[in-house]
């Protein structure tokens, strides 16, 4: 008897949620926040939007198929399975949260209020789910692969992100390290810290690094399998320069970092609390990840 598939809906607290966790009641913070002449209404609006898109998600559930739920918080403690089928409904940015716990499962990004957010990752409807689903399950279903970047130490801990890797110091000093192109080239930096994306992440934080330059900066597009890198603030000095500060990374190749200051880390996707710690003398290899995330399109 062959298991019945199984759909892990994932989900963030709302900011209703958040508020309520904090004042007590929403009674208790309307109050509070009508003293202050602001209106919550915006926050009721979209956590009833999420309530609404999560139960039309769930009633298009198969009766007969497994299901499962988790918060963003709980992602580092969830058990995929490998046939799982996993549905993000929130911002794109829940995807990049979920995608580094995949391993090729198809993901539904469901966007509950359609025409709010970018819709990079989530660029479905409550209502377009149960065909979408549908598909999947057919093997009819139509995927993106989106290029991830990983970053590995030299004493084996790892670590993956859909748009981007940031490696700095945990302080926000400058950080301190000598990198190494794939072509060979060196230069020790002093600077704010080294960020490589995916053309995923060319659409955000790598995007707005991009537009500061004095000079046009090509980027990846969604589905490349090359990364694109900077180096932020980067300092001159009687020790360090900054000319390599910018550049694409081809597939197969790699950005090796030795970290020559204290307190450096390393996260992905904005998740700081989930990072790797780096002392004087470690090397970072940065490159584009083996796996990809499957986007449902």
């Amino acid at each position: 008897m062959s298991v019945a598939p199984r759909v892990v809906l994932v989900h963030r607290h709302t900011e209703r949620d958040e508020i309520v966790a904090e004042q007590g009641t929403w009674g208790q913070a309307e109050f509070v926040q009508k003293r202050r002449g602001l209106s919550l209404s915006p926050v009721k609006k979209r956590h009833e939007a999420l309530t609404s898109a999560l139960q039309t998600v769930s009633a298009g559930i198969p009766r007969e198929w497994r299901r499962g739920t988790v918060e963003r918080a709980d992602l580092p403690r969830f058990l995929f399975e490998p046939e799982d089928v996993v549905v993000v409904v929130g911002q794109d940015g829940l995807v990049a949260n979920t995608a580094k716990y995949l391993d090729g499962q198809p993901v539904i990004g469901v966007d509950p209020t359609p025409g709010s957010n970018m819709g990079v990752l989530v660029r479905h409807s409550p209502q377009d789910f149960e065909p979408l689903l549908a598909r999947v399950g057919a093997g009819k279903a139509r995927f993106e692969p989106r290029t991830m970047v990983a970053a590995a130490t030299d004493d084996g801990e790892s670590l993956l992100a859909l748009n981007e890797v940031y490696l700095g110091h945990s302080g926000h000093q400058s950080a301190r390290y000598l990198l190494t192109t794939p072509e060979g080239a060196e230069e020790r930096h002093s600077s704010s810290g080294l960020l490589v994306g995916s053309g995923t992440g060319a659409t955000g934080w790598l995007l707005s690094i991009a537009r500061q330059r004095a000079r046009p900066v090509p980027l990846p597009a969604p589905t490349d399998p090359e990364l694109g890198w900077f180096v932020r603030e980067a300092w001159p000095s009687q020790t360090t320069g900054a000319d390599l500060t910018e550049g694409l990374l081809p597939p197969g190749r790699e950005l090796t970092v030795r970290v020559e200051g204290e307190s450096l880390v390393v996260f992905g996707d904005g998740i700081e609390a989930d990072r790797l710690l780096l002392t004087w003398g470690q090397t970072v290899r940065i490159r584009a990840a083996d796996r990809h995330l499957r986007l449902v399109v």
